[in-house]
């Protein structure tokens, strides 16, 4: 039976990043590997569980090595060490061992003499999107690979649609800018300019710390037809998806992409999960959603409040309109599949 090590210094977000790392390992499970997962509380099963629908019941939980002679007796007995970058490069001693990059990190002294000899022991670095390796590799002087994060199509679908308008991402400000205050400020314009019988629904988990944020939100909204729902399940968040016509965010709103690559959308993984809800994507024209979105094909870029405002008329307007995109939508989401995401590892693994 082959063996597989995983890490990941931020499981306990149970984020886009968490997902990626998470839809490998119950896939190597399902081929009969045995999996250990570097954490040192096992209760966060549950919360895997409620947040993405995961059954980790048959991953064994260790303790995180404290120094590099712990490590080498550690990571030496695995055909497989999948480790998700902070940032830092891990010295590893597994048969093949993946780095894995989820944030595209700048200014991390990433071509240092120590880095290099650290990348020289990793057999794969992979990125999320061609976004994060553009920084990457320009940062640590390598050539990664792009394997694009897993979305389950199968578990969304459209159901039967409401006059509501989603954004589902964490209510934090901390590592990206979310910017869920922008898409309150521009839905009560509306409202107040005439728009009748249409909701906006905001949902997502409340980081350590975000709380503050969250309930700030919650005062925006006060009086609006707005749902600013936290910390909501996935069968919560795939029926608000297959419900909901359009939608919207404004990740990375005000960010030049330059300067702090870090804080737009490094993908873009809920803007799939809509899309294959049949929900029409209004999105800032940054990150990795230029990966995922061709204006006005399968999608709607936006700069201003203002222009969000144009495009959501003219959607709104035109029922055609939206019934020709919503049909394009679901196609073009596809193709970020699972089944995709694990023919591209089967490659490397």
């Amino acid at each position: 039976m082959k063996k597989a090590l995983f890490f990941d210094p931020y499981l306990d977000t149970v984020g886009g990043g968490e997902r990626y790392m998470l839809t490998l390992v119950v896939y190597l499970l399902s081929q009969g590997w045995k999996i250990d997962l570097i954490w040192d509380q096992p209760n966060i099963v549950k919360k895997i569980r409620e947040r993405f629908g995961f059954d980790l019941d048959k991953v064994n939980f260790i303790f995180n090595p404290k120094n590099l002679i712990e490590k080498l007796k550690l990571t030496k007995n695995y055909d497989l060490v999948f480790w998700l970058s902070d940032g830092s490069v891990p010295l590893l001693f597994g048969k093949n061992n993946i780095l894995h990059f989820q944030v595209p990190f700048r200014n991390v002294n990433g071509k240092s003499l120590l880095n290099k000899i650290k990348l020289s022991r990793i057999n794969n670095i992979v990125c999320n999107s061609s976004f994060t390796k553009e920084v990457i590799d320009k940062e640590f002087g390598i050539n990664s690979r792009v394997i694009f994060p897993p979305i389950d199509v199968d578990s969304f679908s459209p159901a039967k649609k409401e006059n509501s308008i989603i954004y589902v991402g964490r209510f934090s400000q901390l590592l990206q800018a979310k910017r869920q205050d922008i898409l309150i400020k521009v839905f009560k314009k509306m409202i107040d300019s005439g728009l009748k019988n249409w909701k906006l629904i905001l949902t997502g988990a409340v980081d350590i710390g975000g709380d503050d944020y969250y309930q700030e939100l919650l005062k925006m909204a006060k009086n609006y037809p707005i749902q600013v729902i936290k910390n909501p399940d996935f069968q919560t968040v795939k029926k608000l998806y297959a419900q909901s016509k359009i939608f919207w965010s404004a990740s990375g709103y005000g960010i030049d992409e330059q300067k702090e690559p870090q804080k737009v959308e490094h993908f873009g993984m809920t803007i799939v999960e809509a899309m294959v809800s049949g929900c029409i994507p209004l999105v800032v024209e940054k990150g990795g959603a230029k990966e995922i979105i061709i204006d006005q094909e399968n999608g709607f870029f936006w700069e201003t409040e203002d222009q969000l405002i144009e495009v959501t008329k003219k959607i709104l307007d035109d029922e055609k309109l939206l019934e020709k995109i919503q049909g394009k939508v679901i196609e073009s989401g596809r193709r970020f599949s699972v089944e995709n995401f694990t023919n591209k590892f089967n490659e490397i693994i």
